[in-house]
């Protein structure tokens, strides 16, 4: 019995695809991490569970995962959380300042970076993914993603989990202090009547000692913040996930409207100061012209002398009185 031909093409065509699926197969059934990356690897496929089945390390060589697995990869190097006014240079889009209020109830901007290491041993970084792997958090654009979603799935994983205990810390430790324990100028609209009666006092607030005094302060902050925020996100992600956490507060701000009545306040007090001066001056002068008329009294002559000194250049001659003319000669 003869096979047709179209048979026999089928039947050929059938083991291509059969194939190059089988092939594909195979072929997505490895994978390797770039430098300062690690997975986690999950199985997967329809006969399979979905437990984690290995840890590839970072910088690996091509490494058999198995069919239809699927790799979770975080960062295995110290990453950086910035949060700051300058659009081009935060973590999230656009302006990023946390805003806190101060003991005397003035909310004020904080810039800063949190530096932290993602925990890479393997049954805290297997924890982490069960927790943290296996969910998908809403970006600022809305989005979801996973936290080993590349760089936005991560920024959205800390916006959403980490930021708000970076926050709560801020919060607390900024409410210990003054605003002029933090920014020597706050005290300008602070006390103002006390200024305008006694401007002398209030430039007193920009002296060395004040600004030392608020760089100590910014460094308290930053030691307690140190001190607390590993701890309080082991707490509160249920594990100690992230290690070696530093913070660096870069930068304190006020509201633009406490700002700008503080530029006013300064434009004020230096057109005191330049008023203050000339009054100084006016009396020196004052002074200097009661003592030179002593002198010309004890001696007339001085005062013809100190006077012809004083006629200009242009001058070709001078008449004080009827009968009397210099003339200089030629």
């Amino acid at each position: 019995m003869k096979i047709p031909s179209i048979a026999i093409k089928l039947v050929v065509l059938a083991a291509v695809v059969a194939a190059v699926v089988t092939g594909g197969m195979v072929l997505t059934s490895f994978d390797r991490t770039q430098g300062g990356e690690i997975a986690v690897v999950r199985n997967g496929g329809p006969f399979d569970n979905n437990r984690i089945r290995q840890i590839i390390e970072p910088a690996s060589s091509r490494t058999y995962t198995g069919l239809f697995s699927q790799s979770h990869k975080y960062p295995a190097q110290q990453r950086f959380y910035t949060i700051t006014s300058d659009a081009k240079r935060g973590d999230r889009t656009g302006v990023d300042v946390e805003n806190d209020p101060t003991a005397d109830g003035v909310e004020i901007g904080i810039e800063g970076t949190i530096y932290f290491t993602l925990n890479t041993d393997s049954a805290a970084l297997k924890a982490f993914d069960d927790k943290y792997g296996t969910r998908k958090y809403q970006g600022l654009d809305g989005q979801y993603r996973a936290a080993w979603d590349g760089d936005e799935g991560w920024n959205s994983f800390l916006d959403a989990i980490v930021r708000p205990v970076i926050s709560n810390d801020l919060r607390q430790q900024i409410g210990d202090f003054r605003c002029a324990e933090l920014q020597a100028s706050c005290a300008l609209v602070q006390s103002g009547a006390q200024q305008a009666a006694n401007p002398s006092a209030a430039a007193a607030v920009f002296t060395g000692a004040a600004g030392r005094q608020n760089n100590v302060n910014i460094q308290k902050i930053q030691q307690a913040i140190n001190t607390s925020l590993e701890d309080d996100l082991t707490s509160t992600l249920g594990g100690k996930f992230v290690t070696n956490v530093r913070f660096n507060l870069a930068k304190i701000t006020l509201p633009v409207k406490v700002q700008n009545a503080i530029d006013d306040a300064q434009a004020e007090f230096a057109g005191v100061s330049k008023s203050q001066a000339k009054v100084a001056q006016a009396k020196a002068e004052a002074a200097a012209n009661e003592q030179r008329q002593n002198g010309y009294l004890k001696c007339p002559a001085c005062a013809t002398i100190d006077t012809l000194k004083a006629i200009p250049p242009t001058v070709t001659t001078f008449a004080p009185g009827a009968g009397f003319a210099i003339t200089p000669g030629k």
